[in-house]
């Protein structure tokens, strides 16, 4: 690599979950650079809508596609999707997921169920899919969007911590996989974000995060999409199975 370059022009990236929140950050991060993105959404078509409108304004190709990232057999309908409107996929970011907090006594067998099937079974789904067209291409970058309490734990939210735990096992393994053909896969891990998730919270809880935070403050989905822009770019060219924390140092 001669020089820096932070450039997208002419990638093709693929967000899963991207109509809002942290997903909707890296789109537009990456649109910013250069990148046509195409984005999967559950349910908020109107959302993932607004999202590929403000990357069209850019200048750059946005499309937006229906899809739960549990489904094994829409994960495949996807990338041809997308290979088919633009003969490649340069960079996958696996970040669709939810929360079904509970206490491990009181968690039913759906919560654990539903967790798992969205947070891990997806990325799998996705990262298997986009295999072959990174290989055909010989490169690509894949980002898992996991989460500190993947290396932490939490109260209340085993099923969330298992799933994202599990991702750095399969991140790296895939890592080692497809590193000869220069396939790259790494994790970005938030702490406390400002999301439409973290809003409901109680202002004693949000507090006490802040407080657990080296920084003293939350951290915003930019900075989340930051971390996610270098991963996709020529700077990292030498980095796979890396967990980067975005976190305010809450994980020390």
């Amino acid at each position: 690599m001669s020089e820096y370059n932070l450039d997208l022009t002419g990638k093709i990236a693929l967000i899963t979950g991207g109509s809002r929140g942290i997903g909707k950050a890296i789109a537009l991060a990456f649109s910013t650079k250069g990148a046509s993105v195409a984005i999967t959404y559950a349910n908020s078509s109107s959302s993932a809508e607004q999202v590929t409108e403000e990357i069209n304004k850019l200048g750059c190709g946005a499309i937006s596609i229906k899809a739960n990232s549990s489904d094994y057999n829409r994960a495949n309908e996807v990338i041809d999707e997308v290979v088919q409107k633009w003969g490649k996929i340069d960079i996958l970011v696996n970040n669709a997921g939810i929360t079904r907090d509970g206490l491990i006594l009181r968690m039913s067998e759906d919560q654990w169920d539903q967790v798992i099937e969205t947070n891990l079974k997806g990325i799998f789904n996705y990262s298997k899919a986009v295999a072959r067209t990174m290989m055909k291409n010989r490169g690509g970058s894949i980002i898992n969007i996991g989460s500190i309490v993947g290396l932490t734990g939490n109260a209340g939210q085993s099923n969330y911590a298992a799933s994202k735990a599990g991702l750095i096992g399969f991140t790296k393994s895939y890592a080692k996989e497809l590193a000869s053909r220069n396939i790259r896969a790494n994790i970005v891990a938030p702490g406390y974000i400002l999301t439409d998730m973290t809003n409901i919270l109680d202002e004693k809880v949000l507090e006490d995060i802040k407080e657990a935070t080296p920084l003293a403050r939350a951290g915003n989905v930019e900075e989340v999409a930051a971390a996610c822009l270098f991963l996709a770019s020529d700077l990292s060219s030498y980095i796979t199975g890396e967990v980067i924390r975005v976190d305010g140092g809450m994980a020390i």
